[in-house]
């Protein structure tokens, strides 16, 4: 048997036993390279996902069309819960979500945020609920897990202006993921070229972090590795993996 299938299994196992996509479903990314290496083998439904930039704003802004394409891929509403309404819906339009599958919730605070995102994560149908905060508690991320897993509605929680490593107290978020801006293909064209994150995957449960340079979404909500990237040597992959 080979090595990848053993670890799928060991995976599967890890994830019954955890009850990560036992009930619910999960929205790939349709890279192998990303779904293969997330215990889930994409992003599941019924959980909590941690998203962070920085506190540049392009990097912020990556974050969101990031996020953005995940939610397209998927079918049903989907509530956007922020302190106040500064989202740029032509930008989400083109990464695949359309502004009338998009309920914005301007709840004025942190505390509303999180009151609100758990309000609708009551109702199952739901594509994802959205919440942006600086911080969040422990508990109330324990409180959005448990109200994800019974709806099977994905949540997630985005850090605006997060700095890596900035202190945070423990989540139950399944997954962590920090999307930076990474420098465009020259194609010869001035303010030409498809957009490059630096995507990485700072935790998942029963999993290893790992980050990737992909492209950014399409009007399908899709990423992509750089043709350069993808049949790179071994040796670049793992001192990539290393930094």
């Amino acid at each position: 048997m080979r090595q990848s299938v053993v670890l799928e299994d060991i995976r599967a196992k890890i994830a019954q036993i955890e009850g990560v996509g036992a009930r619910h479903d999960v929205i790939p990314f349709g890279i192998d390279d990303l779904d293969s290496r997330i215990p889930a083998r994409g992003i599941a439904t019924g959980a909590l996902h941690e998203l962070a930039g920085s506190p540049e704003l392009a990097d912020d802004a990556s974050a969101t069309i990031f996020l953005a394409g995940i939610l397209a891929r998927s079918d049903g509403p989907v509530f956007w819960c922020l302190r106040w309404r500064d989202l740029f819906a032509p930008a989400l339009h083109l990464a695949g979500l359309h502004p009338d599958r998009l309920i914005h919730v301007e709840a004025g605070s942190d505390t509303n945020v999180l009151l609100a995102m758990e309000e609708c994560l009551r109702h199952p149908g739901l594509a994802g609920v959205v919440g942006e905060v600086k911080k969040y508690s422990t508990t109330a991320s324990k409180r959005l897990q448990l109200a994800a897993e019974a709806s099977g509605v994905p949540a997630f929680i985005f850090r605006r202006a997060c700095k890596a490593g900035e202190p945070a107290e423990g989540s139950a978020a399944l997954t962590r993921w920090r999307i930076t801006a990474s420098p465009t293909e020259d194609l010869g064209i001035p303010a030409i070229g498809r957009a490059r994150w630096r995507v990485a995957l700072e935790r998942a449960r029963g999993g290893n972090p790992y980050n990737w340079i992909v492209e950014g979404c399409d009007a399908t909500g899709r990423i992509a590795l750089p043709a350069a990237l993808v049949d790179r040597p071994a040796a670049q992959e793992d001192a990539q993996a290393a930094a």
